[in-house]
């Protein structure tokens, strides 16, 4: 089994100009806690549910007027579409993250693939409890 065969497709992919309260109101929309961010046809990071609660409002910044680039993570983890799901565990439990995005061959984002995935639809349980075993540390 391959990341394309389990991702979540095509993501929208947020302006790093957008506001804090505007990516926030977004990802309330789609129920999404982790969105990408692009720039001139490029991913360049990503933004949490987390990132905006801990290093926007915490933080005290006005939501309204601070962008997302101001909060983002700019370093993204990715795997490729034709990734095998074993490699794309092993990724996240190294890494302890749990969503990555996903690129085709000429590194255009297609798709999410998170923990949730794994677990749920990789049809392998203990490939699932080690990598959310892992992450969850």
């Amino acid at each position: 089994m391959k990341a394309k065969d389990i991702m979540s497709r095509n993501p929208e992919i947020l302006s790093p100009e957008m506001t804090l309260q505007e990516a926030a109101e977004k990802m309330k929309k789609q129920d999404f806690g982790f969105m990408p961010i692009g720039e001139n046809d490029r991913l360049i990071g990503a933004v949490t549910d987390r990132d905006i609660v801990i290093r926007g409002v915490a933080s005290g910044k006005d939501s309204k007027k601070v962008t997302i680039r101001d909060i983002m993570t700019d370093k993204i983890q990715y795997c490729f579409e034709n990734d095998s799901i074993d490699k794309i565990a092993e990724m996240m439990s190294k890494l302890q993250i749990r969503r990555l995005a996903v690129l085709n061959e000429n590194k255009r984002i297609v798709g999410i693939i998170s923990i949730g995935d794994v677990a749920t639809k990789s049809n392998d349980n203990n490939l699932s409890g080690k990598v959310t075993a892992a992450v969850s540390c």
